[in-house]
């Protein structure tokens, strides 16, 4: 008991810490943006609200101005019934990305990362 109120006042710290040290969005012009918003709306985040990584990763999302639909596959049965059977495991974060009717299941925050800066830092 005393570990998970442990772990909800770390986790809710952590989302603290996160919204007051937010970097700025990405500034691109309006057509820019409409292709950014158009290329990532074949992406989905399965994350749970409190963790570290994922908050990184969130964090990452936010700086580019990649609009992304957050799964939360911790509260959301259908979610991580999603990650499970689609993806293979109850890992997050994860990405996943439909491009010509096939999902990739992208794990890992590094990865994740390193996948948004590639595909939208430029953009």
């Amino acid at each position: 008991m005393i570990i998970k109120a442990l772990r909800i006042g770390l986790g809710q710290l952590i989302i603290f810490l996160d919204w007051i040290s937010r970097p700025a969005k990405l500034k691109r012009t309006p057509e820019a943006q409409a292709a950014v918003e158009q290329s990532a709306s074949n992406l989905a985040l399965y994350q749970f609200h409190a963790c570290p990584f994922c908050v990184k990763t969130r964090r990452t999302l936010h700086k580019l101005n990649v609009p992304v639909a957050l799964r939360d596959a911790k509260n959301d049965a259908q979610a991580r019934s999603e990650l499970e059977q689609q993806g293979g495991k109850i890992k997050v974060p994860c990405l996943r990305i439909e491009e010509n009717g096939q999902s990739t299941w992208l794990f890992e925050s590094k990865a994740i990362i390193a996948y948004l800066d590639e595909r939208f830092a430029a953009a």
